[in-house]
C-alpha cells in the first residue's frame, strides 16, 4: 500500500470514528473501546492534515509564480515552505510507524548486581536511584516488589512496578548490561574498579496477554528475609512461583501479605513471559536487519558510567555525556533515552524507503 492510500485510509476511519461518537448510538463499554482508537489516530491525522495543507499551499503559490504581481512575494513565501515541508513529512512517517501494543503499558524494572561484589551491588542501587528520578521527572509512580539488599546498602536484586502513561515505549531500550568504572571507598590505593549490574524491562502483563494453567505452576512458600539473609518476620509471607514449562521464577517478598506478594509474583511472571515472547516476535520481524540500537538482551554491555572522567558512554548510539550526576539522577537521562527512540524510529522509517 503506498503512502497516499495509507493516509487516505487513516483519515477515513478518523471521520468514522468521530461520526460514530457523536451519533449517541454506542453503549459505555463500546464507546471507551471507540475513544481509544479515536485518541490514537488523533496524532496522526493532525500530522497528515499539516503535511496535506503544507502540499496544497505550496501548488497555490506555484501557481502564483505566473503572477507577474505576485510573483516576487510567491517566492519568498515557496522558499520558507520548502524549509519547513520535509519536517512535516518526516512527522507524517513518524506517526505512521505501527505502535508495540505494549507501548503504552507500566513496566516492570528488574535490576540485579553483576560482577564486583558490594560495589556491583551499590551500584545497582544507583541505577535504581537514577530510574526512580527519571520516572518522578516524567510523573510515573515506583513500586518496590521484590528486593535483596547486602549489608552494607546494595542491591543484589531489586524488581519494582514503574505505572504511568506510556512508560514502557520510554524504559524498554533500558534492557541490557550495565557498567560502572570508579574507585571503590574502600579502595585505598585509589585503583578504579570496574563493576556491572543487568537491567531488564518487561511490559506489564495482563490477563488477556498470558494464559497460564494452574497445573503448570509450582507455588512455594517461605519466611521473608533481610540483609544477611536473616529472618524478617515469623510467618512465610514469602513467595516462590515456578513456571514448569518455560522454567522461569519468581520470588516476591517485599510484602508482608501472602496474598500480595503471591499476586505481584504471578504479575512478573506473566510479564516475563510476554516479554520473551514479544522479543522472538520482534526477532523475526527484524531477521534481515540488525537494529541499530541492540537487541535488547541483557548480556548485551550497553552503557557505562565512568566516574572519573564524569561521562557516560551508551555503547548502542555511540553517544557520551559529560554530566555523570545529573544522569545518575535521572534528571539527563532523558537526553540519551530521546535518542535511542529516534534511532529505533529511524530504523523503522526504512521501510517506507
Amino acid at each position: 500500500m503506498s503512502i497516499e492510500s495509507r493516509l487516505q485510509q487513516i483519515t477515513d476511519r478518523h471521520a468514522e470514528l468521530t461520526a460514530s461518537m457523536s451519533s449517541g448510538e454506542l453503549d459505555g463499554e463500546k464507546f471507551v473501546e471507540v475513544s481509544k482508537e479515536y485518541a490514537e489516530l488523533e496524532p496522526v491525522v493532525e500530522a497528515i492534515n499539516a503535511f496535506t495543507s503544507a502540499k496544497q499551499e505550496k501548488a497555490d503559490l506555484e501557481d502564483m509564480l505566473t503572477d507577474p504581481e505576485m510573483k516576487a512575494i510567491a517566492a519568498e513565501e515557496l522558499k520558507e515552505l520548502n524549509k519547513t515541508l520535509p519536517d512535516l513529512e518526516h512527522a507524517v512517517k513518524i506517526a505512521l510507524i505501527p505502535k508495540e501494543k505494549t507501548d503504552s503499558r507500566n513496566a516492570i524494572l528488574e535490576i540485579r548486581a553483576g560482577t564486583g561484589g558490594d560495589e556491583a551491588a551499590l551500584f545497582a542501587s544507583d541505577l535504581f536511584i537514577m530510574y526512580k528520578g527519571f520516572a518522578a521527572k516524567n510523573g510515573w509512580r515506583v513500586e518496590v516488589d521484590t528486593v535483596s539488599e547486602n549489608d552494607i546498602g546494595g542491591y543484589k536484586e531489586i524488581i519494582a512496578t514503574i505505572s504511568g502513561n506510556n512508560v514502557f515505549s520510554k524504559m524498554k531500550f533500558e534492557s541490557g548490561g550495565h557498567r560502572v568504572q570508579r574507585i571503590p571507598t574502600t579502595e585505598s590505593g585509589g585503583r578504579i574498579h570496574t563493576s556491572a549490574a543487568t537491567v531488564a524491562v518487561l511490559p506489564e502483563a495482563k490477563d488477556i496477554d498470558i494464559d497460564i494453567k494452574p497445573d503448570d505452576l509450582r507455588i512455594d512458600t517461605f519466611r521473608a528475609q533481610g540483609a544477611g539473609g536473616q529472618h524478617v518476620n515469623t510467618t512465610d509471607s514469602a513467595v516462590r512461583v515456578v513456571h514448569i514449562p518455560t522454567n522461569t521464577v519468581v520470588e516476591c517478598q517485599d510484602g508482608r501479605s501472602q496474598h500480595k506478594n503471591r499476586e505481584k509474583a504471578m504479575t512478573i511472571l506473566k510479564s516475563r513471559i510476554l516479554e520473551n515472547e514479544r522479543l522472538k516476535a520482534n526477532e523475526e520481524r527484524s531477521a534481515d536487519r540488525k537494529s541499530q540500537i541492540g537487541s535488547g538482551d541483557r548480556s548485551e554491555r550497553i552503557r557505562t558510567y565512568n566516574f572519573p572522567q564524569g561521562r557516560v558512554s551508551d555503547h548502542r548510539i555511540n553517544l557520551t555525556l559529560h554530566k555523570l550526576d545529573a544522569v545518575l539522577s535521572g534528571d539527563a537521562l532523558d537526553e540519551i533515552i530521546d535518542v535511542l527512540i529516534a534511532e529505533d524510529n529511524a530504523a523503522k522509517l526504512a521501510d517506507f524507503d
